[in-house]
């Protein structure tokens, strides 16, 4: 507020200062010694300041939900993050067994038409072309988006109980075990395993921690302890949330990963284990130590 003028958004604010600033332009071309000059130019400091203070308080407020707000969601929901992972590596596990026992398992989750691909491309010598197709940009936005959709369906789930998200957490787990068992099968361990890490490091750990997210969404309603059902669902929904955001991050960049480099099977095996241990790294940094290391930060404020 200036004088009897109330600003009621940041839009309003900034009209305001525009036109003080054009009024001052001319009282100080004009009346440079005026007591009127001097007025405005108070008023177009002290607007100033406080455009300049919003604009440090929400970077702040931004700084704060990626390195505070988001790690205390995720030592909070530390036990619902191990169970998914626990599900999704017990599920890989089956769909290894599987394809073990049954050779043509892989055709049951990935379908003929891509098994069939895939048998060409090993023969011909090239068992990762799959990652080479279309153009770069179109498969990085495209596999980014798909992503994307996948972990908020998994999360979404969450609303129909914990075991909606389980029931996804399955679906991929078997596939990816699948997957990889058959290239080992075929005595492509190493290829598959540098060609899919390479991406599937954050693109998994972002699969994991969305499942995670939905099933703390899931057990806010289904076990609401000493809360009401609403008001436990609402606190785990905000939680979850805060978790489900921080994927997106990790899905751009595991999209242009597979869009831009996977695609280069050709590249130095050192190359794409470092860039594997890399993103292992932040995985284990953000969503294991750091989350604790913030959640003690916090207690010994309290």
């Amino acid at each position: 507020m200036v004088g009897d003028r109330v600003f009621t958004g940041p839009d309003d604010l900034v009209d305001a200062y525009n036109e003080i600033t054009t009024d001052l332009a001319f009282a100080q071309t004009q009346y440079p010694d005026s007591p009127v000059t001097a007025y405005l130019n108070d008023i177009a400091l002290g607007i100033h300041r406080d455009v300049h203070r919003n604009r440090r308080t929400r970077w702040s407020s931004f700084v704060k939900f990626w390195t505070r707000d988001i790690p205390l969601a995720v030592y909070e929901a530390r036990a619902n993050l191990l169970i998914s992972l626990i599900v999704f590596l017990f599920f890989i596990a089956v769909g290894a067994v599987s394809t073990l026992g049954d050779p043509d398992f892989p055709r049951t989750c990935l379908g003929d038409s891509y098994m069939d691909m895939t048998l060409e491309n090993i023969e011909q010598g090239e068992p990762m072309a799959v990652y080479s197709q279309g153009s770069q940009i179109v498969s990085f936005l495209g596999i980014t988006v798909n992503n994307i959709f996948v972990s908020f369906i998994t999360y979404a789930m969450g609303v129909l109980t914990s075991f909606g998200t389980g029931y996804f957490l399955m679906s991929n787990g078997v596939m990816i075990g699948a997957f990889i068992t058959f290239f080992i099968t075929q005595g492509l361990f190493v290829e598959a395993i540098l060609a899919i890490m390479l991406h599937g490091t954050l693109e998994l750990s972002a699969i994991v921690i969305s499942g995670g997210a939905g099933i703390t969404l899931g057990n806010g309603w289904l076990f609401p302890g000493t809360h009401t059902r609403g008001r436990s669902f609402v606190m785990a929904a905000k939680r979850s949330m805060r978790i489900l955001v921080s994927t997106i991050p990790i899905f751009v960049v595991a999209g242009f990963i597979e869009g831009f480099f996977t695609r280069f099977t050709d590249v130095g095996d050192a190359l794409r284990l470092s860039v594997i241990l890399l993103s292992l790294a932040f995985v284990l940094f953000y969503y294991v130590f750091w989350p604790i290391t913030v959640h003690r930060r916090a207690a010994e404020e309290s």
